[in-house]
């Protein structure tokens, strides 16, 4: 209405100044007369854009503005959902974004967790696909999962072989290298452990899994005359 009223204002003025002019100089009655011409089109193409502006307001006015609740509602049909399920999925999303930022174990349920709010298709909506697709899968893949290194005491019959057997260590007899490496300063020889000696036990690299389940799937066992040294029980 505003830009209608400044159109109306500027017609006016454009005569209001040809009479003026008109007063304040000398000028023949042709040269008044294409004067008024010039200003009289200017009112004419004026007049025209006031009009049409007016009949767009006019249309705007006669659109139907759905309310803010109908809109969300059309956005939660369009996933198939309520405002109940929103409200419950984003419940979830900080939940799971908590126990992850907590380094809840185990990381791979945090992931499946994560995967199946990334099928919900409430996900798709604005509001949550970053969050969900981007942002919480960043921090999953930035979690360390290493596991804390632990330790074993060794008991009498014990020996490097059978102590990287156990499940709760190794589960691979041929990984023994790996803490005699790193009890260098207890066992000074392999063949040679005691009881109440208490070793550390690092993690495997994953590289070095694929090394001792190689040698494992590879090993053919010696000859009975022949034996392992790291074999022998603690004494």
């Amino acid at each position: 209405m505003k830009i209608v009223k400044s159109l109306t204002g500027m017609i006016t003025v454009l005569l209001f100044l040809s009479v003026s002019a008109f007063a304040q100089e000398k000028m023949t009655i042709e040269e008044w007369q294409n004067a008024m011409n010039g200003l009289n089109g200017q009112k004419t193409a004026l007049t025209k854009e006031r009009d049409e502006l007016q009949a767009e307001i006019n249309g705007f006015k006669a659109v139907s503005v759905q309310s803010i609740d109908d809109c969300l509602n059309d956005i939660y049909s369009s996933v198939g959902a309520t405002k109940n399920d929103l409200d419950n999925f984003r419940r979830i999303v900080g939940e799971l974004n908590g126990k992850i930022m907590r380094k809840e174990v185990p990381k791979a349920e945090r992931q499946a967790e994560l995967d199946a709010l990334k099928k919900n298709k409430i996900s798709a909506l604005p509001e949550f696909f970053d969050k969900v697709h981007n942002q919480i899968q960043r921090s999953l893949d930035a979690w360390n999962d290493i596991a804390p290194e632990k330790n074993y005491t060794v008991v009498r019959g014990d020996c490097l072989w059978n102590i990287a057997k156990k499940k709760d260590v190794y589960s691979n007899a041929f990984a023994w290298p790996k803490i005699y490496q790193a009890n260098r300063d207890q066992i000074k020889n392999p063949d040679l452990i005691f009881p109440k000696q208490n070793f550390k036990i690092p993690n495997l690299t994953e590289d070095e899994k694929t090394q001792y389940d190689k040698m494992r799937k590879n090993y053919k066992p010696a000859p009975p005359q022949q034996t392992n040294k790291a074999d022998e029980p603690a004494k």
